[in-house]
């Protein structure tokens, strides 16, 4: 295996690590540059998956997404209870009833809290790498004492919204609020308090991710897409696009966008589709015909 380092004699960078040696030696002037270095491979070979469970001895990786990051052990499970006598159903059930009485607060608490995280991202169809996120900041936020007294499912809520904006997927309060059904002004309350209370970096939500959802919806061309996006980024690099609701910047262009490709669509099909106030559609289309110079038909 060739290395990307240099001699100290010859000034070579021609090296090469003998594995079964474990040594690094240069290829030009023979010195052994480096030896008994330790071999982090298997010790064995496995030949299916089968053997690999039996030959490992590592399970699997720590997550978030468990109270006790995967690290905890549980008393048998419900499938356990059918192949035990009358005598060993009533002590089974007696372990798991001081198993879960032993568990704190906070562990009881982040059982509830990700079994909700789970559900909602199942139900909002997203990633596993966002369930993860947005259990690590809740737990940090559990154990900072920032749940406390407050609403499990509203914070959770908050907290997943949160994770959506960082990872640039375009879910809005609205989203959240018909899926939990909790007021998207109490979600909103609770984003701003978690984001204070653990100093976190929210970035801002970028329009362009928008557009593909609700030019689907309205059943507008590629061609109409396409123009959208353009004018938004345009629109970005003339700095007018910022402190505006990205909602509302997402609507006027696909309004613009289909004025120009000559696609009809009324100001309030699109302001109703994307979730904003036709004032807001307006406003912001004025804003990008001035300052993008469009000309498009009155």
């Amino acid at each position: 295996m060739k290395l990307n380092k240099q001699c100290p004699e010859c000034a070579s960078m021609s090296l090469s690590h003998l594995e079964e040696k474990g040594e690094v030696v240069c290829n030009n002037c023979g010195l052994v540059i480096e030896e008994k270095l330790f071999d982090f491979g298997q010790e064995w070979r496995e030949m299916d998956l089968e053997q690999a469970a039996k030959k490992r001895r590592t399970g699997a990786p720590l997550s978030y997404t468990h109270a006790d990051k995967g690290l905890g052990t549980s008393i048998g499970n419900k499938s356990d209870i059918y192949q035990l006598k009358k005598a060993s159903k009533d002590k089974y059930f007696r372990l798991r009833k001081w198993q879960n009485n032993v568990a704190s607060a906070i562990e009881r608490n982040l059982q509830i809290a990700l079994s909700e995280i789970q559900r909602l991202i199942s139900v909002l169809q997203l990633s596993k790498t966002i369930e993860e996120e947005a259990s690590r900041i809740y737990t940090l936020a559990a154990q900072r004492g920032i749940v406390k007294g407050r609403s499990t499912e509203t914070i959770v809520a908050a907290v997943i919204y949160i994770v959506c904006r960082n990872f640039e997927v375009p879910k809005t309060l609205d989203d959240i609020q018909e899926t939990t059904g909790i007021d998207k002004k109490e979600i909103g309350r609770n984003y701003r308090y978690v984001v204070r209370e653990m100093n976190l970096r929210v970035t801002q939500s970028d329009p362009v991710n928008y557009i593909s959802r609700y030019v689907s919806n309205l059943s507008l061309s590629q061609k109409t897409h396409t123009t959208a996006i353009k004018l938004l980024e345009k629109a970005q690099r003339l700095e007018i696009t910022s402190g505006k609701n990205p909602l509302g910047l997402a609507a006027a262009a696909i309004y613009a966008a289909s004025k120009l490709n000559e696609e009809k669509r009324t100001q309030n099909e699109i302001a109703s589709a994307v979730g904003v106030t036709e004032v807001t559609l307006r406003n912001r289309y004025k804003d990008f015909v001035e300052s993008l110079k469009l000309k498009v038909a009155s």
